[in-house]
């Protein structure tokens, strides 16, 4: 047997080496790809034949994407080409028009809703779609979305359809949701984005035996929104969509509560034309705070408006990064893109997306990477690009229990399935809620801490940890901890009002 070579750091660590052995890597890579053709080759003939075609175009959307992986090396970003936002760059909300209600009338009918439905629930210790976790009133994030898109149909007399981009996860539970909702004035479509091999991190060639996704779901991935424009185009529904005059999609994450139709954005985009035309690209960025330190961001990259992730950034940079002072905005992943400037750059073989490599380990031992892409990268492929810098409020993922607990309590009232925060809380900031992961991260064991949610319209900051209950009708005010030391179990009592509160150690309430 011969030196086994780990592909992976040759591919990802050949800009380090010096020239006289570049020709060694340029044959290493061409070897990689040859192999990878061979091993898809096999999958494709080992599938039935009705869903050979399928298969062939998940495959031929891969192999681009190993071929830049290939490419690439190291950080993608050449920090001291990064220059500073122009002034025109990013527009403030606030300057923005309240379009009227004819005029919002015409403008809804050229826009198309689509919710990023791939991701499951897992994270927070649920099975099947995130989407159908109850976040209110036992209502589904899926649930409030279609709510607020029939509203505005209903409210403006129109027919804005509701699209779902799910994953082969997430996509047989979501067509048994999606049947419920059929008596409502929503047309709903979905679609799903490519399922991709997961590649050994030390051969880089795929871990699947059998084409069978279901019956080895370990060995194949959805490959990151970033794979939207391409699914959506292979679905049909975006020439659909164009056919009948929908100039605009308004895409968003079916976790963020925050991220819903805004007239204002689509005034904007259908009628204030640049001098080189309509804006093709609008992301919505907000302003960073301590918590959002690692969120992607924009930059000014040669003479483009480009959004910057974590993983582009020399590990030497990434504290400038995370500083407030250079970067100013985080992407809160609320896009609004033209329709026919989608299909232009897929026709034009110009959507060129970073990689981003994703290492996971899986439970048999395996390394393994999965290769995939931010829809937000393909901002500096398009014209007109810009970023409006929204109020927090659109900003409202649901990603942790501590999340859940914000948008379950007193905090927001909600209407039509829309989220408002309450006009009683004095700042429009959110409190920051850190709750501990063995007792708190599971959605089933959170709820089952709370007899209900406690009243937060006055709190800044709760911190709890270890084995804490609340009982009914708790108020938090201000900077709120609570920590149980271990072996210990802190019952905060029905109605108590805790303001400016440590609480640690044990506490037990005894009912005589």
């Amino acid at each position: 047997m011969g030196e086994r070579i780990n592909y992976y750091d040759i591919v990802k660590g050949h800009a380090r080496v010096g020239s006289g052995n570049q020709e060694f890597f340029e044959a290493t890579k061409k070897e990689a790809l040859s192999l990878l053709h061979k091993e898809l080759d096999k999958l494709e003939q080992a599938a039935p034949s009705v869903k050979r075609p399928d298969l062939v175009k998940h495959f031929k959307g891969f192999t681009q994407l190993y071929s830049r992986f290939l490419e690439e090396a190291g950080p993608s970003v050449e920090w001291e080409k990064i220059e500073k936002l122009p002034e025109d760059a990013v527009k403030d909300y606030n300057t923005l028009q309240t379009p009227t209600t004819d005029l919002a009338h015409d403008m809804l009918n050229k826009l198309v809703v689509v919710k990023l439905n791939g991701g499951l629930g897992t994270s927070m210790g649920c099975h099947g779609p995130k989407s159908v976790i109850n976040v209110r009133n036992d209502l589904t994030f899926l649930d409030l979305t279609v709510q607020q898109i029939e509203h505005l149909n209903k409210t403006y007399k129109v027919n804005v359809p509701l699209v779902l981009m799910n994953s082969f996860n997430t996509d047989d539970d979501t067509q048994k949701i999606v049947r419920k909702y059929k008596n409502l004035k929503v047309q709903i479509h979905t679609f799903n984005q490519s399922c991709f091999p997961r590649i050994n991190r030390d051969s880089l060639m795929p871990i699947a035996n059998s084409p069978d996704v279901q019956a080895n779901l370990e060995a194949w991935y959805p490959p990151g929104h970033g794979d939207f424009y391409q699914s959506f185009a292979n679905s049909g529904l975006l020439a659909q969509f164009i056919k009948e005059g929908r100039q605009y999609c308004f895409l968003s994450n079916i976790d963020n509560l925050g991220a819903t139709v805004d007239l204002n954005i689509l005034d904007l985009l259908l009628n204030s034309p640049t001098e080189k035309g309509n804006h093709e690209f609008v992301m919505e960025v907000t302003e960073k705070t301590k918590a959002d330190v690692k969120g992607g961001t924009l930059m000014q990259y040669e003479n483009k408006l480009t959004l910057l992730e974590i993983a582009q950034v020399p590990k030497e940079h990434v504290d400038e990064f995370k500083s407030i002072k250079k970067f100013k905005y985080f992407n809160t992943n609320n896009l609004w893109v033209k329709l026919d400037a989608i299909d232009r750059v897929l026709k034009q073989g110009v959507l060129d997306m970073e990689v981003i490599v994703n290492n996971k380990h899986l439970d048999n031992g395996l390394n393994i990477i999965q290769l995939e892409t931010a829809v937000g990268a393909a901002m500096k492929i398009f014209d007109g690009g810009i970023g409006i810098n929204v109020p927090r409020s659109r900003f409202l993922p649901v990603k942790k229990t501590s999340d859940l607990l914000l948008v379950m309590s007193n905090l927001y009232n909600l209407k039509n399935g829309s989220l408002t925060m309450s006009s009683l809380r004095m700042f429009p900031t959110t409190p920051l809620i850190k709750l501990g992961d063995e007792n708190f991260a599971k959605v089933k064991e959170f709820l089952g801490r709370f007899s209900n949610i406690p009243d937060l319209i006055e709190l800044d900051h709760l911190t709890v940890s270890g084995d804490v209950t609340f009982g009914r009708g708790v108020i938090l005010k201000g900077t709120v901890i609570i920590i149980a030391n271990h072996g210990e179990r802190i019952d905060i009592p029905p109605g108590a009002n805790l303001e400016n509160k440590i609480i640690t150690g044990n506490l037990r309430i005894l009912n005589h």
